[in-house]
């Protein structure tokens, strides 16, 4: 049995959703309702933060816009300061799926990380030109320093057991592309063990997508940076043993 929902925080960043994450908390509290749902509201300027609370949802307001990874740093300092053993992202998009939460959930018995993995035989998701290409790249790359083969390394669902609270909460990754590959980078460097499960994606509850042919190449170029600068930051120390609590 996977880590209990009450012990579980959801973490929600939002930039300008406000057509989207008021449904999205709603239907997380619906099919998980012992779940705690924190919105980190990055410095919107729209109604964010008054849909996220009127939906149920915890909000956290910055006032300015830090990015996913400014974001999900104080999502995981919350989860540490209040005691939480799991912290689940997911996209206030409603791209993401909370029915498979707790298939994530299930994996951290022995995983640190658990990646909803968006190219592992589940749904209908393409990508296609160079950020098909960065994709393979990155999952190549860090599949190595994982020690298992992983296929979506830039997916923003995942779920982060005790000992990533623990070093994510300290030094989770601002920069573009941190949350994703340079938070998994750090963290399987620091000794974490991490795995997937295969997910689909859905599509947006509200907004529109930003995806363009300069936009793929401009991610490309990006991607390549940010796993140069993974690999060029010091190691993390490794967090300790956590051990459950009765």
């Amino acid at each position: 049995m996977g880590t209990a929902l009450g012990q579980t925080l959801i973490v929600m960043p939002a930039y300008n959703e406000s057509q989207s994450v008021g449904r999205v908390v709603s239907e997380t509290r619906a099919i998980l309702p012992d779940i705690t749902v924190l919105v980190v509201d990055d410095g919107s300027t729209d109604g964010t933060a008054d849909a996220a609370r009127a939906a149920g949802a915890l909000v956290a307001t910055l006032p300015f816009n830090l990015g996913v990874g400014g974001a999900m740093r104080v999502g995981f300092r919350y989860a540490a300061q209040h005691g939480y053993r799991a912290v689940v992202q997911i996209d206030a998009d409603g791209q993401h799926d909370p029915a498979t939460v707790t298939g994530l959930l299930d994996r951290l018995e022995d995983y640190d990380i658990v990646i909803g993995a968006r190219f592992a035989g589940e749904g209908a998701y393409v990508m296609s030109g160079p950020r098909r290409w960065a994709s393979k790249v990155l999952a190549w790359t860090i599949s190595r320093t994982a020690g298992t083969k992983l296929t979506d390394t830039t997916s923003g669902f995942r779920a982060s057991g005790p000992r990533a609270i623990e070093l994510f909460e300290r030094e989770y990754p601002a920069e573009y592309l941190g949350d994703t590959i340079e938070s998994l980078v750090l963290a399987c460097r620091a000794g974490l063990t991490a795995t997937q499960v295969p997910t689909a994606m859905r599509d947006r509850s509200g907004g529109a997508p930003s995806h363009s042919p300069l936009r793929a190449a401009v991610y490309l170029a990006r991607a390549t940076l940010a796993l140069l600068f993974a690999y060029a930051r010091p190691k993390a120390v490794a967090p300790r043993t956590i051990e459950a609590t009765a």
